[in-house]
């Protein structure tokens, strides 16, 4: 496994936080690879932690690395980390995504993060931004070792990818994708090897606004990461299969009594990911929309994401016996 040890991301680096390069493994044996963020005052007090991943498609370099960044320089250790099958983790083929094995990827973060001696193992918590805010949620329902969960303009994958957007997709549209999916089967066990799908976010004209805001941030110098799926590359075509008929948060109301935060943007084409999933869980739990934002200002404006929030929620529910 070739690392990168220069500083690569689409952010600068803080001079109030150490960085280091660490990998890890899940349940399923495959390696991770994650950036870890330790305050530089930190001394020798074990302190609270927070796993970030997302967004979907992305890489640690990218949306999670900026936030792991800025909560290390709050407080937190915190670790931002590639997806199993994407970026510099392990995993073949690449460019597939599982609901089972993300989830995982975010416990094999904590289990990273509990055994580590800077960090407070009696105070962890998840972050998950985009399509990972799903699996966060997932991955908390499930690990009790997690203290709260916050996401940051959260996509449940598994229901649009088998709902479509605004679940506008049919039972007959449903059984037309699923029969191409199943045949496209047949090609790649013939090839031995996964067919992929065109590149991703790129523009022909005349697409909704929401795609333009990703190729704003994935295809440009703003967010544009070389090892990213979402810049650079593109998924296998079969990569909805597993998605299609497994629900993530079938089982959101078994994180209470840990505690919840939502923080969408107010003109998102992805609130209601968040509206529906709020009403979903139990208390504890609040939802904050920023006034004004879209779903990738969330990804990348310091001006807008409500990192002052974020903190507060962490230090409140990581406090611990201090």
């Amino acid at each position: 496994m070739q690392l990168t040890q220069t500083w690569d991301k689409v952010f600068p680096k803080s001079d109030k936080v150490d960085h280091q390069k660490v990998t890890f493994t899940n349940r399923y044996g495959i390696t991770l690879v994650g950036d870890l963020y330790l305050p530089k005052d930190r001394g020798n007090r074990r302190l609270p932690a927070i796993a970030v991943g997302g967004p979907f498609g992305a890489v640690k370099e990218q949306s999670s690395g900026l936030y792991a960044q800025t909560m290390a320089e709050r407080g937190f250790v915190t670790l931002a980390f590639d997806p199993s099958y994407t970026g510099e983790s392990g995993g073949v083929p690449r460019n597939v995504a599982s609901p089972d094995i993300n989830t995982e990827d975010f416990s094999a973060a904590i289990d990273y993060l509990g055994r580590h001696a800077s960090v407070d193992r009696e105070r962890l918590g998840i972050l998950g931004i985009c399509g990972w805010g799903g699996f966060a949620l997932n991955a908390v329902a499930v690990d009790k070792r997690v203290k709260a969960v916050a996401v940051s303009t959260m996509y449940d994958m598994t229901r649009v990818m088998s709902r479509g957007y605004n679940d506008s997709v049919t039972p007959a549209q449903r059984t037309q994708t699923l029969e191409l999916l199943s045949r496209q089967r047949w090609e790649d066990a013939a090839n031995g090897a996964p067919t992929y799908g065109p590149p991703m976010n790129e523009l022909k004209g005349g697409e909704a606004q929401f795609l333009v805001d990703y190729h704003a941030y994935y295809k440009t110098p703003r967010g544009f990461h070389k090892r990213s799926v979402n810049s650079n590359g593109s998924w296998t075509i079969t990569n909805p299969l597993s998605f299609m008929n497994l629900p993530i948060l079938t089982y959101i109301k078994e994180i209470a009594p840990r505690p919840i935060l939502f923080v969408h943007g107010e003109n998102a084409h992805s609130r209601y990911f968040s509206e529906t999933a709020y009403a979903a869980a139990a208390e504890p739990k609040e939802l904050v929309i920023v006034p004004g934002a879209n779903h990738t200002d969330l990804y990348d404006r310091v001006d807008v994401i409500p990192f002052d929030r974020f903190t507060t929620f962490f230090q409140q529910h990581l406090a611990g016996d201090q």
